[in-house]
C-alpha cells in the first residue's frame, strides 16, 4: 500500500490513529460535561471517571517501553 509494508501502517495506525482517537474521546467528555452543566466538580468527577480508562491505556503503553529491555 503505496509503498509501506504491514508493519509500517500497523505502527503508524497505532501511534497516531489511537492518539487522535484518545484525544477526540477528551473531547467528548468536555462537551459532555459542559453540554450537562455538570459545573467544576462534575467535570472532575467526568474526566475522572471516563478518563481512568484513557490513562490507563497509555500508562500500559508507557511501562510496556520503560520494561522492554527488561522483560524481553
Amino acid at each position: 500500500m503505496f509503498g509501506f509494508n504491514e508493519e509500517q501502517v500497523a505502527w503508524f495506525g497505532l501511534t497516531f490513529g489511537v492518539s487522535a482517537f484518545m484525544l477526540y474521546m477528551v473531547f467528548i467528555i468536555f462537551q459532555l460535561a459542559r453540554e450537562s452543566k455538570a459545573g467544576k466538580f462534575g467535570a472532575f468527577v467526568l474526566f475522572l471517571g471516563l478518563g481512568v480508562g484513557l490513562v490507563g491505556f497509555a500508562a500500559k503503553g508507557l511501562i510496556k517501553f520503560f520494561m522492554s529491555g527488561i522483560v524481553e
